[in-house]
């Protein structure tokens, strides 16, 4: 199973890698992502916990969007001039940030170029509904001979549109079978949240993070008498249960989904196994 957490490791490094591209502007040098391409194009990242944007034009320019603070305190808005004298466009009311700037330049490009397409992102939430399968080894149970079972889920997430779908809430629902090796159950509801790291039109990148558990376990154990016994118990938790996950686009407004959802707790306790939580799922728009 370590091996799959590497390679798992090693997938999301490659989206990674291939997401961003050295560019060399005035000299310098900066690690950039394409979040736009058209007429003109949007290229950032954040360099030195600043926000960089760059628009390239279509001779291969590339030009930074400014917004310098003046010995007032008061900003300069460089880029208000600059994105007009390119567009041609009324910019006083354009904000810098990525949001704003991608619906700027969206409606741009699409009157500039009919062939030119993009997703709008209109709405203040975007609400999309998953479904997923796959193994765990119930690491916060214990479990001596870490044996895997099936794994069923389903979920709400609600993303903030206005942020460029990078921060999100879920509500999940997970069960977990148990197994003649390992006779333990458990029906989970939680609340969590998740930042995508990487947020590209094809996929994304995530990390998450359960706030809140609401379990409904079962278990079978044998009493001193060799008979079997039925132990039923409701637990509730605010665990903060870390794990990562990937949305690949597989269509015009769905995505499958790969998640390992618990790496780690910050106030349940591994029970010796190394974590085996690992699911894949459809999720769609609604």
């Amino acid at each position: 199973m370590r091996y799959l957490v590497i390679l798992c490791m090693v997938c999301f490094g490659f989206q990674w890698s291939i997401s961003q591209e050295s560019y060399t502007i005035n000299g310098e040098t900066f690690e950039l992502k394409t979040e736009i391409e058209g007429k003109l194009d949007l290229l950032w990242n954040t360099i030195d916990g600043n926000y960089r944007y760059f628009i390239r034009t279509e001779d291969g320019s590339i030009i930074e969007l400014k917004n310098t603070q003046g010995s007032d305190k008061n900003y300069n808005e460089e880029y208000k001039k600059t994105l007009r004298e390119l567009t041609q466009l009324d910019t006083n009311k354009l904000k810098l940030r990525l949001y704003d700037l991608k619906s700027f330049l969206n409606g741009y490009n699409a009157s500039a170029d009919s062939n030119y397409t993009f997703e709008a992102t209109d709405k203040s939430i975007l609400i999309r509904l998953g479904v997923s399968g796959g193994i765990t080894n119930n690491p916060f149970v214990g479990n001596p001979d870490n044996t895997k079972t099936p794994l069923f889920g389903a979920e709400l997430e609600v993303l903030e549109a206005n942020s460029s779908l990078r921060h999100a809430g879920f509500i999940q629902l997970r069960h977990a079978l148990e197994s003649d090796d390992f006779q333990y159950s458990t029906t989970e509801f939680s609340l969590g949240y998740r930042y995508r790291v990487i947020n590209k039109s094809a996929f994304s990148i995530y990390g998450q993070v359960k706030l809140a558990t609401l379990n409904l376990s079962n278990v079978t154990i044998l009493d001193e008498d060799n008979m079997e016994s039925y132990i039923s118990d409701t637990a509730f938790d605010v665990p903060l249960i870390f794990g990562i996950g990937s949305d690949i686009k597989v269509g015009e407004k769905s995505y499958i989904t790969i998640i390992y959802g618990e790496l780690f707790s910050a106030f349940l306790d591994n029970q010796g196994n190394f974590s085996t939580d690992i699911s894949v799922g459809y999720k769609f728009n609604l």
